[in-house]
Order: structure tokens, then C-alpha cells, then sequence
């Protein structure tokens, strides 16, 4: 009896402290509405043109596609539409996070984000490993920090610990990996220092080299006698006097910065020591406390989390507080200065918490205006959401979706070979820290969309796909529109396209001729390919 009563007192305490720890969060909605306020104040006058709250069919799209990178069904999008309470908009984002397909697509999103820049295509067998394991981080909602210091201090089989994809991504380079753990982590390209002081920012080329002193020790290399290639991320703490040479991968035992007069000297031994605070660990310290210390000190900074916030805030508003998303420091101005440092706070309030912060932006007003063209959003940002084209995973997946098309797995999740997806990321992906203006439609991906397989087989009707069973249960042509654009757009058509669309098809003659074309030029058109 003693003993229950002592574990009932554990359970107790525990669930209390779970209680006070969620309680203790920011709130979401007065969140913000602080971050609204402050973007009026730093940016808005009375003569501002800001476009007015969305539809709700164009938001559910919108958040479908942010949050878990798919289009909602013709019969979601309908029960949406019709529901009158004035907090649906909150209730599915809450949903929406909480399915599984959330973690799977942000994981995907950081998938690109850090092999867009991988060096050698070998680097992709961790590709898997990392969509795996990260969609599991979050989807459990582990902090930002925890999933930050896992990429900084993984070790281990590329193909078992996603974590080590940045390492592999480098080839455990030294200098690679430090400018890859700045950038993707704190925003800032400290690599332009490698070889001088940096041209724009403060930060001088010691100071690159003193950050790349945490990462001498990592090296990847080939795992023998496996039945299927693989490579180990690992942090050696053994090492011979000899330097390395220039084209050897084996760590060494401190980091040297090269003498540029002379590329064959040792050049100078650099401590290890962190740029943004100047804290450093001595020479000699292995490889575990180095870039353990570095995660702590990383994570802790104000960039860490202000790095995060503006990509955060420029993949759902379209624009970022700083741009390009990982440019980013004290010497850059952001266009809301204290609106982004009071959405860092609160997020660094919230335990770095993820679904916390998504929540926080889709229910601002920024997020859920209207959308503008980038180009036609004039100078002040934020007085509309900015269209943004679909990464190659949400365009499959709503083609997939439109189409009831049941993507085949992978025998094996640790493999990535050139399956489906991977042909539709080779056509339609791009490095997702690139600015959105830059990302442009190519004569490829125009071809691809019309002419891909699978595809082309769904679009043309027949008994085993879905316009062949809808083209047999609506007998009328307007329902059948209308279902078509919900399946595709998530909206109904307007009355202009619905009578264009009649007369085009009494003018063809044949009515499942005129659905295909229909539904191909759907799936075609450029309302499709963003989300708005």
C-alpha cells in the first residue's frame, strides 16, 4: 500500500508539473494580437492599403497546404464553408497539427532545406533517415532546441540517425559543416568570413575559424562489412601528430587557420570559441564537449530563435521580416524590428515550441489576409499573405490527392532512390531558403505535369479511376464542375467560369472529352501549382 501510495504521488506531481509547464505557454491568440499591433505600428498608416481577411475557402486551402502539405476534400472543404462557428479557423489549425501528415511535411521541408547544398549525391542516403526521424520530432513536439542540438552533435549510421544529415550533407568537412550549422540554425552566413573578414557584417575571419574549432574532430566515413552501402558520422578523440592533408577526411585533433600567404604552412591554431558571445572551450577538449557546448550556447542565443520565427513567418505570410531567410544578424535591418523580437520571445517562452508558433502566425491577421502578387504588394510588407509557389512535395501530394492517385511505398523507408517523389523534387523542388521571387516555372516543369504517367492515366476517364466513377455518379454537368474545382482549387467556380465551361462542353460534344480537358487543364493550371 505504501508503495502505491508513493508512485500515486509521482503520477500526481509529474502530471502537475506537465500542467503548470503547459499552462506557463504564451498564449496563442494574445500572441497575436500583439504581433498584428506591433507590425501597425512599425509599418502602417491610415492610408495603407491592406487587403481584407480571406475567404474562408481559400484559407482552409492555405492552411492545408502550409500545415501538412495536402488539399483538404471536396467534403471537408464544404463542411468548413457552412460551419458557423467563429472558431473554426483556430479549430483546424489545432487539428491539422495534430495529424501525423504535420510532421511529415515540415520534415520534408528541412529535408530540402539542408540537402539543397549537399555536396555529392552519396550525402542522400541520410535523406530518409532524416525525413523519418524528424517527422517523429515533430509530430511528438520536441523543441526546437532538442531537434537543433541533435543535427549539432549526431553520430552515428547515416541511414538509422536522420540527425546526421547536415554532417553528411558537408562530407564532415569542417569548414562546410560550420557554415551549414550558422546558417540553417542561427540564419547567419558567417561562411563569407572563411577567407576574409566579412564584407557586409562584423564578423571577422578569426571568428569563422574560432566557430569552426568545435567541429575538427567530426569526420564521416565508410561502414565496413554491411550488406548495403552506408557511411557513420563520428567524432574521433585519437589522433596521430602528423597534419592532415588537403584532400584527407579523417578529423584532426585541433582546427588551423590556413595562412593565405602560404596555403602549404600548418597556419595558426585556433581555440574554440562561439562568435555571437565569445564563450570558448580550451585546446584539447574532445569532440563531445565541443559540439555539446556548442549546442547549449547556440540554442540559448536570441539569433536561434529569431532565425527560426522569420523563416517560420516567411514560409506562411510569404515574406519574411528579414530576407533571404538565412541572411540574417545584427547588422541587418529587419522591416519590423520589434515585431519579430517579441514573436522570438514568446516563441523562446514556449519552450521553442513548434506547433506553438504555427499556431501563433496562422491566427494573426497578417496570415489570413487576403493574397497579393509579390511584385503588386508594394513597399510596405505585410498589408497582404504573398502566393507562394508549391514545393515539390505538396504539389504531388495535391495531384495525388485530386486525383486518387495511391502512391506506392518504398520497400524499404531507409532507402532513397528514384521513385516518384523523388523524380517530382528533381522537376519541382528548390532550396527553400532561396527568395520566392527568384523561384520561376520551367519549360520542365510545364512538360512534366502534362505528360507524367500516372497523371495522364487518372485524368483519362475510365472504370478505375475517379473521373470515370464521378463522370457515372453526377449526371449534372454544373454539379460535376463544381465537385472538380473542389477536388483541384478548393473553391467552387465562379459564374463565369461555370457558364465558359458549359458552353465548352455542348460545343465538344462529348462529354467525357470535355471532363479530361477539364480536369487536365486543373491540374495544369497555375492556380493549382500555388497556394494563394
Amino acid at each position: 500500500m505504501k508503495n502505491r501510495l508513493t508512485w500515486l504521488a509521482v503520477i500526481m506531481t509529474v502530471s502537475f508539473l506537465g500542467i503548470a509547464a503547459h499552462a506557463a505557454q504564451p498564449s496563442v491568440e494574445a500572441t497575436a494580437r500583439r504581433v498584428d499591433a506591433a507590425i501597425a505600428e512599425e509599418l502602417f498608416d491610415d492610408e495603407t492599403d491592406l487587403a481584407p481577411t480571406t475567404d474562408d475557402e481559400t484559407f482552409l486551402r492555405r492552411v492545408w497546404l502550409d500545415l501538412v502539405g495536402d488539399l483538404p476534400s471536396p467534403e471537408e472543404q464544404t463542411a468548413f464553408v457552412f460551419d458557423l462557428s467563429p472558431k473554426k479557423r483556430q479549430r483546424v489549425v489545432r487539428r491539422l497539427l495534430e495529424s501525423p501528415y504535420y510532421g511529415q511535411n515540415w520534415a520534408r521541408y528541412w529535408r530540402d532545406v539542408v540537402f539543397s547544398r549537399t555536396l555529392e549525391d552519396r550525402a542522400y542516403l541520410a535523406a530518409n533517415a532524416m525525413e523519418a526521424d524528424l517527422s517523429r520530432q515533430l509530430n511528438a513536439g520536441d523543441g526546437w532546441d532538442r531537434i537543433a542540438s541533435g543535427f549539432i552533435t549526431a553520430k552515428g549510421d547515416v541511414k538509422e540517425n536522420g540527425s546526421t544529415a547536415i554532417v553528411m550533407a558537408q562530407d564532415g568537412r569542417t569548414e562546410e559543416t560550420t557554415a551549414e550549422i550558422s546558417r540553417i540554425f542561427l540564419g547567419i552566413q558567417i561562411q563569407c568570413a572563411q577567407c576574409h573578414d566579412h564584407p557586409y557584417d562584423r564578423w571577422k575571419r578569426e571568428q569563422f575559424h574560432e566557430l569552426a574549432a568545435f567541429f575538427p574532430r567530426v569526420g564521416v566515413r565508410p561502414l565496413r562489412g554491411m550488406t548495403q552501402r552506408s557511411f557513420e558520422v563520428f567524432g574521433s578523440n585519437r589522433f596521430g601528430r602528423k597534419q592532415r592533408k588537403n584532400n584527407d577526411r579523417r578529423p584532426q585533433a585541433e582546427h588551423f587557420m590556413p595562412d593565405l600567404n602560404d596555403p602549404t604552412a600548418k597556419g595558426t591554431k585556433i581555440q574554440p570559441k562561439f562568435f555571437l558571445t565569445s564563450a570558448s572551450l580550451p585546446w584539447g577538449s574532445t569532440d563531445a564537449e565541443r559540439r555539446s557546448k556548442l549546442a547549449g550556447w547556440l540554442t540559448s542565443n536570441e539569433w536561434f530563435s529569431i532565425a527560426l520565427v522569420n523563416r517560420m513567418w516567411s514560409e506562411l505570410v510569404g515574406e519574411g521580416f528579414y530576407e533571404p531567410v538565412d541572411d540574417l544578424g545584427p547588422d541587418r535591418e529587419a522591416s519590423a524590428p520589434k515585431a519579430v523580437k517579441l514573436l522570438a520571445n514568446q516563441f523562446r517562452k514556449s519552450d521553442y515550441d513548434l506547433k506553438w508558433l504555427l499556431k501563433t502566425i496562422c491566427q494573426t491577421e497578417a496570415y489570413q489576409r487576403e493574397s497579393r502578387p509579390r511584385h503588386k504588394s508594394g513597399k510596405t510588407p505585410f498589408t497582404a499573405n504573398v502566393p507562394q509557389r508549391l514545393r515539390s512535395d505538396p504539389l504531388m501530394n495535391a495531384a495525388f490527392s485530386a486525383l486518387e492517385i495511391e502512391e506506392m511505398p518504398e520497400k524499404s523507408p531507409r532507402r532513397y532512390r528514384k521513385n516518384v517523389r523523388r523524380q517530382f523534387a528533381e522537376i519541382f523542388g528548390y532550396d527553400p531558403s532561396t527568395p520566392r521571387d527568384s523561384v520561376t516555372a520551367s519549360i520542365p516543369q510545364m512538360l512534366a505535369l502534362m505528360n507524367e504517367p500516372q497523371i495522364n492515366r487518372a485524368i483519362s476517364a475510365s472504370r478505375s479511376n475517379v473521373l470515370g466513377r464521378l463522370l457515372e455518379e453526377i449526371g449534372d454537368n454544373d454539379q460535376l464542375i463544381v465537385e472538380l474545382y473542389l477536388r483541384c482549387l478548393s473553391r467552387q467556380p465562379t459564374e463565369e467560369e461555370l457558364s465558359l465551361l458549359l458552353a465548352y462542353g455542348e460545343e465538344v460534344g462529348d462529354r467525357r472529352e470535355a471532363f479530361e480537358d477539364l480536369l487536365w487543364s486543373l491540374i495544369n493550371s497555375a492556380e493549382f501549382r500555388y497556394r494563394k
